[in-house]
């Protein structure tokens, strides 16, 4: 049996790793010199929005034999709005190192593969195709995914982060909700150690955005984590991703074909990140192909988790910086407080607070689309 993964990020190693350990040795293309052979940054995994599973690295490990190393278990998350700032304290995930750090998820997960990767690669998906008896698409988008109509691309969004030196808790990840400087977008600040951050801002390239100049964006957002966190901080690397297509796509397989990773649609439209599901789509595929399982059976809960997540995008984007003031102000009330940390115990973990409430949310969606049309 010969199956080529094309692009060796979070779920075309996984892939690898997973067909392995069932005796069957892939075929894996890299376009890069190296796995990881990119910007670096840190990212988040939330385990609070993967329900019903406690853990997702323990799940990860215990279930797949895939082992991460993270940077920290998150402790506290920070929450500024406009006018306010609220904490949830509560161990809900983890932060971690992407990209050519040698501590990047992508490194580590190379690390545990014990086929060749053919960096360098020009192959093409056509010419994979009549060599191969599988071909998992990993390539860390949605182009060829679209390229062959089946992909929904609900939104684009442009983002830019930075490393910054500071002083940082890296149990502590921040994250900003203000529309009169990022308008429908947010910002995060993750730490990487106590010394290195994070520093980003992502928003939907709607009409209005575009008009906007995305320098003097930057500028007002980077002066408020500033002042935020007492801080002048100093930056040492930076990258710009414009028009990156946030969507799903319709099949996760066509033929021998799996889409994995951000070409099956694993970012999540909410709070921009989607690991866990890259890596479990790139688990899943590996045990379609051994006929372990269904893939397409398998992707069922991830498909629906993106449109959860898509629901909380459009229920963000409808709130007013005085309703996220609200919101942000009563959570470190205390019987709120005590109720979003009973939400977000570990032993709690069969309450899906996504999922739950998903229909509230779609319900004020849908109110704000009425409104919306009658003032028109």
């Amino acid at each position: 049996m010969k199956v080529a993964i094309m692009g060796a990020g979070m779920a075309g190693l996984s892939c690898a790793i997973t067909l392995e350990k069932h005796g069957i040795t892939p075929t894996i293309f890299e376009k890069r010199n190296k796995a990881g052979d990119r910007f670096i940054n840190a990212e988040s995994m939330f385990s609070i929005l993967d329900r019903p599973i406690k853990d997702n690295l323990s799940y990860i490990s215990e279930n797949y034999n895939i082992n991460l190393k993270p940077i920290d278990e998150i402790n506290k998350l920070s929450i500024h709005s406009k006018n306010e700032i609220g904490n949830i304290e509560e161990k809900i995930g983890y932060t971690n190192i992407r990209g050519r750090h040698e501590n990047s998820y992508e490194n580590q997960l190379a690390k545990q593969v014990k086929c060749n990767i053919n960096f360098n690669s020009n192959y093409e998906y056509e010419e994979l195709c009549k060599n191969f008896d599988y071909v998992v698409l990993a390539t860390g988008d949605g182009e060829y995914a679209s390229h062959l109509g089946n992909y929904r691309c609900d939104l684009t969004c442009t983002i830019r982060g930075v490393t910054v030196e500071g002083e940082f808790i890296t149990s502590n990840p921040h994250i900003w909700f203000n529309y009169d400087i990022i308008p429908k977008g947010y910002a995060w600040l993750i730490p990487f150690s106590e010394k290195e951050a994070n520093l980003s801002i992502a928003y939907p390239d709607y009409p209005d955005n575009i008009k906007l100049n995305i320098n003097d964006m930057w500028e007002r957002f980077y002066s408020l984590a500033c002042k935020d966190f007492d801080q002048n901080f100093e930056i040492t690397d930076k990258f710009e991703i414009t028009r990156y297509m946030m969507g799903i796509c319709d099949k996760p397989k066509i033929d021998n074909t799996y889409f994995v990773g951000n070409c099956f649609g694993t970012i999540s439209p909410g709070l921009g990140f989607g690991q866990f599901s890259s890596i479990l789509t790139g688990i899943y595929a590996a045990y379609d192909i051994c006929k372990i399982g269904s893939y397409q059976e398998l992707t069922k809960p991830l498909f629906e988790n993106y449109n959860n997540s898509l629901v909380l995008r459009k229920f963000l984007e409808n709130l007013t910086n005085d309703q996220i003031d609200f919101h942000i102000k009563n959570l470190d009330r205390k019987i709120i407080s005590k109720l979003v940390d009973k939400l977000c115990e570990t032993n709690n973990s069969s309450i899906d607070i996504l999922k739950l409430s998903t229909p509230v949310m779609k319900l004020w969606n849908e109110y704000k689309e009425f409104k919306g049309q009658k003032i028109q």
